[in-house]
């Protein structure tokens, strides 16, 4: 069975350039062998400049990592959205791992955006 990762990541400010970052992530994930966690995809149905909605998304990511091996977490910023799931992680001893662009690069080929 495929171990189950969580996508940490911003999605905040530029959503569509963050959403296109977070196709590479998951698709870095898929070739190490996991099965990705992606609730950033939930930008594609909900508003995540509306609080509300954006709640929602959150709600929903953070109530799939409790079944998640472990979060990976990519990109040179911490949101307060990514801070709230590393702290969530913390709280619940998930394994977290960060990831640079150099181990995605090799993986998947291309430049990251």
């Amino acid at each position: 069975m495929m171990r189950k990762v969580y996508i940490c990541a911003p999605l905040g400010g530029n959503v569509d350039k963050n959403l296109q970052k977070v196709k590479d992530y998951t698709r870095y994930a898929l070739k190490c062998g996991t099965a990705p966690v992606v609730p950033h995809f939930y930008a594609l149905c909900l508003n995540d400049r509306n609080p509300k909605e954006r709640e929602i998304g959150m709600t929903a990511g953070l109530s799939l990592l409790w079944f998640c091996d472990e979060m990976w977490i990519f990109g040179d910023e911490e949101t307060e959205g990514m801070k709230s799931e590393i702290q969530f992680c913390k709280s619940f001893n998930i394994r977290t791992r960060k990831i640079k662009s150099s181990e995605i690069r090799k993986k998947i080929g291309g430049n990251i955006l």
